[in-house]
């Protein structure tokens, strides 16, 4: 299980991280949800070691993340929402150089690189650079990547940017499969959707805080309120229908 407790960041006077506390248990895919400035990226970064948190802490599997941050991250696969790359490698070419950083044995990897390009459907382009590659073509590079050393947790921020519809269904069918063996997600997005299809629990931030958490479940009963409904009275955004109007009414000016 990963466990944040008490997790909080400070940029100078901002607070991005206000003692953030939830926990992503084994089979499960938790959703976290939240508005642009809402605190998901950085608990991403924190999640994942990019960056180190001012309070709080980080456990996995009751082993807390500073007392071994190597062996930590070492369990850990990220799928992060911008696709960079080092575009001048091929896919194989990169994704042999993350093999290799991983200490993965150089059979090992050939054999894994080699079915990942072909499952993902990036074999017939493995000889060009990832300069001519798409953004869904790059994100399933950084799946491949994400997925080399059979990590216990993957960390996904907007994973589905730039998917085309059967990478999308392949993506979905993958992470269910990834947490019916008794590994975990942590899902970061913006979409109620994917959220709805795929997650068990969501957790809603808004202004650094944890605002709601509910069973995805939940929201399917009949006369519940929807995902859509718990996420705007949660962060207590304004109603969107006047301006809306507004903007109809200026469509119609001749």
């Amino acid at each position: 299980m990963l466990e944040a407790r008490g997790l909080t960041k400070r940029y100078g006077a901002f607070l991005a991280l206000d003692h953030v506390d939830f926990q992503v248990r084994r089979g499960e895919i938790l959703g976290y949800l939240g508005p642009n400035g809402s605190g998901k990226s950085t608990t991403v970064n924190s999640v994942v070691g990019l960056i180190d948190p001012s309070a709080g802490s980080l456990w996995l599997d009751g082993r807390r993340m500073s007392q071994d941050p190597i062996a930590y991250k070492r369990r850990i696969g990220y799928v992060p929402e911008e696709p960079h790359l080092y575009t001048h490698l091929t896919a194989t070419e990169y994704l042999m150089l993350v093999g290799r950083l991983r200490g993965l044995s150089e059979r090992t990897l050939a054999e894994k690189v080699t079915a990942l390009l072909h499952l993902l459907l990036l074999w017939e382009s493995r000889y060009a650079t990832m300069a001519a590659y798409s953004k869904g073509m790059r994100q399933r590079v950084l799946l491949a990547a994400a997925l080399l050393h059979n990590p216990d947790l993957l960390v996904l921020d907007e994973p589905f940017a730039g998917l085309d519809v059967t990478a999308g269904l392949l993506f979905r069918t993958l992470l269910r499969l990834f947490v019916a063996d008794d590994r975990m997600v942590l899902f970061s997005t913006h979409r109620f959707d994917i959220v709805e299809q795929l997650c068990s629990r969501v957790v809603i931030l808004s202004g650094g805080h944890i605002v709601a958490e509910h069973e995805v479940a939940s929201f399917r009963d009949a006369g519940s309120p929807s995902l859509e409904d718990v996420f705007v009275r949660a962060t207590r955004h304004d109603d969107f229908t006047p301006v809306a109007r507004q903007i109809l009414d200026i469509m119609q000016l001749v």
